[in-house]
């Protein structure tokens, strides 16, 4: 654990010292080869399934993926903010680099911890610097409003669950994930305990979004500049899930009433938010419903409590991780050219950026779920366990496939195909850079189609 986490503690001081000229080179080299041995994990070799064990952080076949992930990452935020950084002064860059890089200590913490309280502390940690990362760098005059709605829908959400975390200490005497699973089993039956149960949860799905408590999520993506947008589509949504998959064990038998309001936002959402992408304008509001989507299909998987609904919840929050942060890189290569998000003026770049199709191409499949990806592996194995639970909820997720299928082709047709707009006429070519940031999110997606049992959770 602290050969990771030492090194990334140690990219603070990096960025402060290292000379102007030399300082995202370094820093991005000093990342990826964090992210390379990030990679060390993925071998799990202990039959408890608790491996790198100390006592305050260990990892195991549900936080391993997320943690990877988390690594993975930083270098591609580097990669990508360092055009639309390079007008600033120095020590504000470095000042950039140093939050998203204290961003990946907090996350490193949270995925890792063995304590619950200590999840808890880092989950709240990473609001500082996300914060800071939208309301400072935001690109429009919106910031400050969108930082405001994504700080206090969290903290609403987040309180109740501190004292529900309390409440569980003093009644187990522990909140150790290796010991919680294993104590007594609580009878919960009463009506402190249903409002119980809704603390524990309701801050994870705030956090997902739930359709219903989303709408802090589209304000603070389309105002965030790209890198708070990956790092929050990839990482920072998935800390909901990952939380409510760690508190699930306990909740047992009252999941099974009251997860109903849940699973039908959850799938009414599914269907409300595509249908909401496909009559966007903005290019990045349509990439952050499509994730409320998403996450929505998280939710219901989780929610049914079957290893499978686990399993698929899982692989679709990795695959929705790398698909829509791509998405968000390519939306920003496409803003730094035409200083638009406006999908009508900014259409037709299939002539002017061809290669750059490309991307757009495979990241859009991957966005609607072609099979063989892991995104299409974790929609069925999440849509079959709904089924299995109830027959109805096929006519939703069958809606919300559809949706999302036509939402994922109006935005590549929208952005790449027709004619060239007369407004653009003189364009810069794509960079290496940029190629060198789409391939790196998704070749790690086409790859883990060869092995996708490093992020099938517990059931492997």
């Amino acid at each position: 654990m602290l050969k990771i986490l030492i090194p990334t503690l140690m990219l603070v001081p990096t960025a402060w010292l290292t000379p102007a000229k030399w300082l995202w080179p370094t820093t991005l080299a000093h990342s990826m080869l964090i992210a390379l041995m990030s990679l060390s994990w993925l071998k799990n070799t202990m039959e408890t399934g608790w491996s790198s064990l100390n006592t305050l952080m260990a990892t195991d076949p549900l936080s391993t993926p997320l943690l990877v992930l988390t690594c993975w990452l930083l270098p591609l935020m580097i990669l990508a903010s360092q055009n639309h950084t390079a007008t600033e002064p120095i020590n504000r860059q470095r000042m950039y680099i140093t939050l998203l890089t204290s961003l990946q200590i907090f996350l490193i913490m949270a995925f890792g911890a063995t304590e619950v309280i200590m999840f808890y502390i880092m989950f709240e940690a990473t609001l500082i610097p996300t914060l800071i990362i939208i309301t400072r760098w935001g690109n429009q005059t919106e910031r400050l409003n969108a930082g405001v709605y994504f700080l206090f829908y969290t903290l609403a959400g987040s309180l109740p669950l501190l004292v529900a975390l309390l409440l569980l200490q003093n009644h187990t005497g522990t909140l150790s994930l290796f010991t919680l699973p294993f104590s007594h089993p609580l009878h919960l039956s009463s009506n402190a305990d249903k409002l119980w149960w809704a603390g524990c949860l309701i801050a994870f799905l705030v956090k997902m979004p739930l359709y219903g408590v989303h709408l802090w999520l589209p304000k603070a993506h389309v105002e965030a500049p790209v890198a708070g947008s990956m790092v929050l589509a990839a990482v920072l949504l998935k800390l909901g899930g990952y939380g409510m998959m760690r508190m699930m064990i306990m909740l047992d038998p009252l999941t099974t009433q009251l997860s109903y309001p849940f699973l039908i936002f959850a799938l009414w959402g599914v269907i409300m938010t595509g249908s909401i992408c496909l009559r966007q304008t903005d290019l990045k509001s349509l990439i952050a419903y499509s994730s409320v989507s998403h996450m929505g299909l998280v939710v219901g998987g989780i929610l049914i409590q079957t290893p499978w609904g686990f399993t698929g919840a899982l692989i679709l929050m990795i695959a929705h991780g790398l698909t829509s942060s791509a998405l968000f890189c390519l939306a920003n290569t496409n803003y730094e050219r035409t200083h638009s998000r406006t999908m009508l003026l900014a259409r037709g770049l299939q002539v002017v950026l061809p290669l750059m199709t490309t991307w757009w191409f495979i990241a859009s499949l991957a966005n609607l779920a072609l099979p063989p990806l892991p995104n299409l592996m974790g929609e069925l194995m999440i849509i079959t366990s709904l089924f299995n639970w109830s027959w109805w909820t096929l006519a939703l997720t069958g809606a919300g496939t559809l949706i999302t299928a036509s939402y994922s082709l109006y935005m590549f047709l929208t952005t790449q195909r027709g004619p060239l707009p007369s407004h653009i006429i003189a364009l810069d070519p794509s960079h290496s850079r940029e190629h060198l940031l789409m391939a790196l999110h998704l070749l790690p997606l086409l790859l883990l189609i060869l092995k996708p049992e490093l992020i099938w959770g517990w059931t492997g």
